[in-house]
């Protein structure tokens, strides 16, 4: 059966093997991408190496370490591989130009693991009870391996379809057309000594010759195997489906290992202490499943791969220098190598950080603002600038003579001529401001004329959108749309920020009022957001009146216990102070309202206490929620709250 539709690459891009040269090369080339895994036990010694040591590292040695601790599918990403072979149908394959050679069969459908499909309770049992065993980190390449050994026992040969590097074929390829070489083979199972061998296993070309390439060489396949001593990695062979019921159980096994690699194993992980590494594999499974099902936002789970993706790469940037290096460093190099060793210090730093805080929906993990207030300008004087391509005599007519005018046709510029006090008046267009990000100053912020026609949208290549710490902000008559950037679309990190008359279309998270930080929202509306439409820290103040808050936590996901945030959520502890009056709250995929508390003894209340009992005017059940308000400093006053998804108002206990 065939898996996919085939076509053809020019014939000069058809690998020829030269003697001598491919052993050392098919190496590097089998491997792709994976090299960054775990060529040395850290970038430390890396370092150590090149400062220290006059003899230079064999790059076979460093790929062969390479291939102990991950084979990633080559030519793909670390979140995009695994997919099952659904998604690998619908590559677009390649061929070689046609001759008289033997023509390659399609590949026949490999095993599905179901591995991506387990909830994340099997996933914590298979790695932590099953495999791992409350091993260290610095075991648990052995755990694999006996893992992996145990398995293979159930079947000494099998088929399966061994996928590899394109650059081990080909000279030069398109790799948005083809991201793997398929071949069919029959794979023999030996009983490895070391875990590094465990990970090879001994292949020879299947029959019938099958390819994902069309017309591939029979020859060419056989002659690179022969300098690969037909040994391959076992994480690139994909047992094939229509064998007996212990191959499902090896490939699940391959996958499971693939997946640890992939998704679990940190380089650092061998190189530090810690009392109980299943604890931390688990918190990494959690991790895994709250971006895969939405509950993470989407631009903020994007934020940690594209980190975790350049700590990889600036791992492979130090390896291949350190590798080039033939005899003493120079002292340029050994300086080169520092600098490429703490640039990898400081992202390991922050990916440990997001991975200890889980990427929560709780706002920024640290303040973005780092410049420094204006002031007022030293001739005590306030002006007001005009944001518009042209300004004309009937835009300031409504002006006091005195008013001292500046116009800009470019919001950042005026963003940053202002002093506190300034006021920036925008008329109706479409505006890009990272400045907005940077709101230090007590400034006005207002657009003229319809809401929907003053448009700033967010620069998606920038964490934040809009940031206040200033004493007193205020926002007016404008649509702020949220463009792929991770933080809330809006965040108070601390003082008064007034918004009036907006309507916030958001993509991340919603607004964001940190602790000790208030906001006054009058008339807006807020909507879209992936978690609750408000979100209040502990020691925060907001005050809501006349809003629409719909259409909140459009989180993807099918685990309705993640799915309680909605319209305004409140964190407790110490306790933020919430005023709602005349708001409408509805279509959120939550709650109305949640209540974020660390316990359950904090506020006695059973969970029934707040469900739909509550609306419908029990009085017991009233009674209950004006305690918890009460207690909570939370005033709310002819509110609607209605056709949200979980409820109107809930107490989640964290």
């Amino acid at each position: 059966m065939a898996s996919g539709p085939r076509a053809t690459v020019p014939e000069d891009s058809v690998r020829t093997v030269s003697p001598g040269r491919r052993g050392e090369k098919a190496v590097s080339e089998l491997t792709g991408d994976s090299v960054e895994a775990g060529t040395l036990k850290s970038a430390a010694s890396a370092v150590r190496w090149v400062v220290a040591s006059p003899r230079p590292v064999k790059r076979k040695d460093v790929q062969e370490a390479a291939q102990r601790r991950l084979q990633l599918l080559p030519g793909s990403q670390a979140e995009g591989r695994g997919q099952g072979p659904e998604e690998e149908e619908e590559e677009t394959l390649l061929s070689v130009p046609e001759e008289d050679d033997e023509k390659a069969q399609p590949l026949p459908p490999v095993c599905v693991a179901p591995m991506r499909g387990m909830w994340r309770e099997e996933k914590v049992a298979l790695y932590c009870d099953e495999v791992l065993q409350g091993c260290k980190a610095e075991d648990a390449d052995d755990a694999m391996c006996r893992y992996l050994s145990e398995k293979l026992k159930l079947k000494g040969k099998w088929l399966g379809v061994w996928k590899t590097n394109p650059e081990l074929f080909f000279v030069k390829y398109e790799e948005a057309s083809i991201s793997f070489v398929g071949i069919l083979v029959e794979v023999t199972c030996k009983l490895r000594q070391s875990a590094s061998s465990c990970f090879k296993v001994t292949v020879s070309v299947a029959e019938p010759f099958s390819s994902n390439i069309a017309n591939i060489p029979r020859d060419l396949v056989d002659e690179i195997l022969e300098e690969l001593e037909h040994s391959v990695p076992l994480l690139e062979v994909y047992p094939v489906e229509g064998q007996d019921s212990d191959l499902h159980d090896i490939a699940l096994a391959l996958e499971a290992v693939r997946f640890f690699y992939d998704f679990l194993w940190r380089d650092w992980d061998d190189e530090e202490s810690c009392e109980n590494y299943t604890a931390l594999i688990e918190e990494r499974i959690n991790l895994w499943c709250d971006i895969q099902d939405g509950t993470i936002p989407g631009p903020i789970a994007q934020r940690f791969k594209k980190t975790l993706e350049k700590y990889k790469n600036k791992r492979i940037e130090l390896i291949e220098y350190q590798s080039n290096i033939k005899e003493d460093p120079s002292a340029a190099e050994a300086v080169e190598c520092w600098k490429k060793y703490y640039e990898i210090v400081m992202l390991c730093g922050l990916l440990k950080m997001w991975e200890d805080l889980r990427l929560r929906v709780h706002g920024p993990f640290f303040p973005r603002i780092l410049r420094r207030r204006k002031g007022k300008r030293d001739f005590g004087k306030t002006i007001t600038h005009i944001v518009a391509k042209v300004m004309t005599t009937d835009m300031v007519k409504d002006l006091s003579s005195d008013t001292l005018l500046q116009q800009h046709d470019d919001l950042d510029l005026a963003l940053d001529s202002c002093y506190s006090g300034d006021t920036v008046v925008i008329f109706p267009g479409e505006y890009q401001a990272v400045n907005l990000a940077l709101l230090t100053d007590d400034i006005v912020i207002k657009g003229i004329g319809k809401r929907e026609e003053i448009m700033i949208t967010s620069e998606p290549s920038y964490d934040s959108f809009v940031v206040s710490k200033a004493d007193n902000v205020k926002l007016m008559h404008l649509s702020l749309i949220q463009q792929g950037t991770v933080d809330g679309i809006v965040v108070v990190e601390s003082g008064h920020m007034t918004l009036e008359n907006c309507v916030l279309k958001c993509e991340g998270t919603g607004v964001c009022v940190l602790t000790g930080a208030a906001l006054t929202i009058t008339d807006c509306e807020i909507t879209g957001a992936q978690g609750a439409g408000v979100e209040l820290y502990p020691g925060s103040i907001a005050i809501l009146e006349r809003n629409e808050i719909h259409h909140c936590n459009n989180l993807r996901t099918t685990d309705s216990s993640k799915s309680t945030l909605g319209g305004v959520n409140m964190k407790v502890l110490p306790a933020p102070k919430l005023k709602m009056t005349n708001n409408h709250i509805y279509n959120n995929n939550g709650y109305g309202v949640s209540i974020l508390q660390p316990t359950e003894q904090f506020f006695i209340v059973a969970e029934e206490t707040l469900s739909k009992g509550t609306a419908s005017g029990d009085k017991k059940d009233d009674n209950m929620l004006s305690k918890v308000m009460q207690n909570l400093n939370l005033e709310m006053n002819n509110n609607k709250i209605e056709a949200n998804l979980k409820g109107a108002i809930r107490i989640v206990t964290s």
